[in-house]
């Protein structure tokens, strides 16, 4: 009888950790919002349109300055609740290297991002912050250890496995930076990320890791909602910029990661953990290898700026910013969901090639669409003449 009263009572402290995160994240982001977009409007701090951004107007792009304090104090108010009230809770949130990198490497990439956002910076210089705050994530202890047979290899050396999840991080980093590129799609993707890493986290019991991913899930919520809804017109609208997007991208790409790693400390270790990390973030990645590649064959700068991500693409189709948006939010949770059904059935290497083929036969697809559209177009103009 006691040890099922023990057992209800550990729930109740879960439940009440999980709540409290995506409260107190709510709350700071639902105060810190507005007083970014008056000092915005007072300081003429905006986003200008041009030819290749598909907003209209003046919006400020200052929204991600709320997301880090908000995470932080967050995270941090819930360590130090549970420490004060309940002394002899289980949870072991982070240990200290964990906590103390972390905060380093996300308060780097902040402030690199309110510079570029404020002043703009090269690309050099924003990959120099990217590759130092990665590997502080990998310092701590934080890298891919196991492939879970994906080509054919399973425990990783380290001397290979903490270089390639510094390149992982930085990767997702600008994954998520880049698809940034219509109202609601960085947020939403990363909503939908975020919540589904809180709950894999609350199985494999990592409580911290569920603590972060919910107060992410929790500070992209209000932002969301003025990033979507706001109407630039009543002063109400916000971009994350580059802040948001990074610092979301290195908690993004640090959650998978941690998902990943094969370790002890898990109750629960779920074979071909690594497809299932990253399936929550395979939209903005095959997007920018696909970006990437395209710009390679055309002789061009890899990094340079176009129109040819896919929510371009889907605009180019017809769709409104909201479709388009809805219809990449669907598509990733797809590719979860998938993944999830096929696990038990296949292996990684099956369930990667079946990504990648749905992935190449959509864009085909869509890109016939587009050119059959445009031609569509071109002939009604021509009859018109």
């Amino acid at each position: 009888m006691s040890s099922r009263h023990n057992n209800i009572s550990m729930i109740a402290v879960d439940v009440f950790n999980v709540v409290l995160s995506i409260f107190l994240s709510v709350l700071f982001t639902s105060f810190f919002i507005p007083q970014i977009l008056i000092v915005s409007f007072r300081k003429r701090l905006f986003d200008y349109a041009d030819e290749r951004k598909v907003h209209t107007g003046v919006v400020p792009r200052l929204g991600g300055v709320a997301f880090v304090p908000s995470i932080i104090v967050t995270v941090a108010f819930v360590i130090g609740f549970n420490a004060l009230l309940l002394p002899e809770s289980r949870h072991c949130f982070f240990n200290g290297k964990q906590l103390a990198f972390g905060v380093c490497a996300m308060l780097l990439l902040y402030f690199e991002g309110i510079m570029d956002d404020l002043v703009g910076l090269r690309y050099r210089t924003k990959f120099v912050f990217q590759i130092f705050s990665a590997i502080l994530i990998v310092a701590s202890g934080v890298w891919l250890n196991d492939f879970y047979g994906l080509f054919g290899v399973y425990a990783v050396s380290p001397y290979f496995g903490m270089p390639f999840t510094v390149l992982i991080i930085v990767f997702f980093i600008n994954a998520i930076n880049l698809i940034d590129g219509i109202d609601g799609l960085a947020s939403g993707l990363s909503i939908v990320a975020s919540f589904f890493f809180g709950l894999m986290f609350v199985y494999v019991q990592l409580w911290g890791c569920a603590i972060l991913a919910f107060a992410t899930f929790g500070t992209l919520c209000p932002f969301f909602y003025y990033n979507v809804f706001g109407k630039a017109d009543k002063c109400r609208k916000i971009f994350m910029g580059d802040t948001g997007s990074q610092c979301i991208g290195l908690i993004l790409s640090f959650l998978a990661v941690r998902l990943a790693m094969r370790e002890p400390l898990m109750v629960h270790n779920v074979e071909g953990a690594l497809i299932i990390a990253f399936s929550m973030l395979i939209v903005p990645a095959f997007d920018v290898i696909r970006v990437v590649i395209h710009r390679m064959r055309q002789g061009r700068n890899p990094f340079e700026a176009d129109r040819c991500h896919i929510h371009h693409k889907l605009l180019d189709w017809g769709l409104s910013h909201k479709t388009a948006m809805v219809s990449i939010l669907i598509v990733g949770a797809f590719f979860v969901v998938l993944n999830w059904v096929l696990l038990p059935h296949c292996n990684t290497n099956l369930i990667l090639a079946i990504d990648i083929l749905l992935w190449t036969v959509s864009q085909m697809l869509l890109t016939r669409a587009i050119a059959k559209r445009n031609r569509q177009i071109s002939q009604s103009e021509r009859q018109k003449k």
